[in-house]
């Protein structure tokens, strides 16, 4: 087997040893990569060219099992084996599969560099499906989960409006009761959902009552073809096949009944939500990284200047080199969280973890915007071409800002890491204080 260029591959898949992956990660590992290769990143630059998946991929992964992987871990297994689903292409059994499993998948789905292809098959089931799966009724789950999970029908979240991105608590969209109580009449804007066109629902988030996170709710709503919802597709800079909507809201009737959870609670549903998003995003993130790192390394074997090759430049080394301690230093953060993930139970992981897991998406962007750039300037030329050798190159660093925008934006996610870990030092100083009055050490 040859040797990978160097930045190609994470180091377990180099031969060199690692504490983290067992024998069913590395089988998972191998089958993951032929099914993507050969139903996805073989055909993803071309697809991004036209800017649409074909509907048969969708097809073709749901028939396979292959969007369950995009859930959080452990799988609904109780729902899964109900509807006859008991491993994932033969080699993990969905009540073994573990966070790790999930990583790989991840890493697998963005290889071909591009993180739309793969956006559009998955984002509905990995972000829409899991409020439903930990917040809705025995009787919501009954009605929505059996097509959802089979991939029979698409659904989304729906939480960015115009004038509420990483605010999540300004969000203005309502959602108010007709006089029988039985409706929800809702009305709004929502912009920037991902896979919103192709989605028969969506997992909503909606203003029940007054101002403030206090006031916002899940809701189910539907969208394809239903009245009083207008869909259209966005044009964004990157992630051209991702299926990015503008969604209008006039009077849309909903039951009450789907309601997710409970009323008011929508803000706490969302932020649990984000973490898995944003480790999501960071694992994705960083093997676009490496897939532009390790292009451009190749070329520089490849391309003479000033009569030798670019890689007996020492400023040329020199850039790699300092890419390079990057991407590699953010996957093994990456690598120690998802591990972190298959020891903590759901609870512990989204205190101990939420804001490390917001420090990690945030980094994954600036180390992506580092490798991008890195590539497009070592390729010149060709870099800022659209086709030709340097394509690879100019795609990935048009999807820099997916990166560092969607799933809470860059400096908000900062900060919100530092008030996280005040918070949990706080907590944890009050709990080990004396207790007043008290003489017990």
């Amino acid at each position: 087997m040859p040797r990978p260029i160097p930045f190609s591959e994470p180091p377990y898949l180099c031969g060199l040893p690692s504490p983290y992956y067992t024998p069913s990660h590395l089988r998972w590992q191998k089958a993951c990569r032929a099914f993507v290769n050969e139903n996805l990143n073989q055909y993803a630059f071309e697809w991004e060219r036209e800017e649409i998946v074909p509907p048969h991929v969708f097809q073709k992964f749901a028939e396979a099992n292959m969007l369950i992987p995009s859930l959080t871990a452990p799988l609904p297994v109780q729902w899964l084996k109900r509807l006859g689903v008991h491993n994932i292409l033969g080699v993990v059994k969905v009540e073994e599969w573990d966070y790790i499993h999930m990583a790989i998948y991840s890493d697998e789905m963005s290889r071909s560099g591009l993180v739309g292809p793969g956006a559009s098959l998955t984002t509905g089931m990995a972000f829409g499906v899991p409020p439903l799966l930990k917040f809705g009724s025995q009787e919501l789950q009954e009605r929505f989960l059996p097509e959802l999970l089979l991939g029979k029908k698409r659904t989304c979240i729906a939480i960015t409006e115009p004038g509420a991105g990483s605010d999540v608590a300004g969000i203005e969209t309502t959602a108010e009761k007709t006089e029988d109580g039985k409706h929800y009449v809702i009305n709004g804007t929502k912009k920037w959902i991902t896979n919103g066109i192709w989605s028969h629902y969506s997992t909503m988030a909606v203003r029940t009552s007054g101002s403030g996170p206090a006031g916002l709710s899940l809701v189910v709503v539907p969208l394809l073809d239903y009245p009083g919802v207008s869909m259209r597709r966005l044009k964004v800079s990157g992630s051209l096949t991702s299926g990015t909507t503008f969604i209008e809201l006039s009077d849309v009737k909903v039951p009450v009944s789907n309601l997710i959870g409970q009323e008011g609670q929508g803000m706490r549903y969302i932020m649990t939500n984000f973490n898995h998003e944003r480790l999501t995003i960071a694992i994705g993130s960083t093997r676009q990284a490496r897939v532009a790192l390790s292009a451009a390394f190749e070329y520089c074997l490849q391309r003479e200047a000033f009569g030798k090759v670019l890689m007996e430049q020492a400023v040329v080394r020199h850039r790699l080199a300092k890419a390079g301690a990057l991407l590699e230093s953010q996957w093994a953060w990456v690598e120690q969280f998802v591990y972190q993930m298959t020891k903590l139970k759901k609870e512990e992981a989204d205190v101990e973890l939420g804001g490390l897991t917001a420090m990690a998406k945030a980094q994954a962007g600036i180390v992506l915007d580092e490798c991008a750039r890195c590539a497009v300037l070592l390729f010149g030329g060709n870099g800022f071409t659209a086709t030709g050798k340097g394509e690879i190159a100019e795609k990935i660093y048009r999807d820099v800002p997916g990166a560092r925008i969607p799933g809470g934006s860059e400096d908000v996610l900062l900060d919100l890491a530092v008030r996280q870990l005040v918070k949990n030092y706080k907590k944890q100083t009050r709990i080990m204080e004396r207790p007043n009055g008290s003489s017990k050490l």
